[in-house]
């Protein structure tokens, strides 16, 4: 394999790779437009993560309310 080929073949796999990262960006982008994120006040994902540190850094305790100071 001469030396040329080769560098054709690795700039063809590079320009591949980009254009197929640049269309899932694209279609990545869509879906968001399509469908925005629901802006609201509550995050259950945030509200376990700080009862599991909490009980980590109490054991044994009950969370009973947790509420956001502003």
């Amino acid at each position: 394999m001469e030396s040329h080929s080769l560098l054709m073949v690795c700039a063809s796999a590079f320009a591949a790779v980009f254009l197929l990262l640049g269309l899932l960006a694209m279609v990545m982008r869509l879906i968001i437009v399509v469908f925005p994120e629901e802006i609201n006040g509550t995050d259950t994902a945030i509200f376990a993560a700080v009862g599991t540190a909490a009980v980590r850094v109490y054991p044994g305790r009950k969370i009973s309310k947790i509420e956001e100071i502003k």
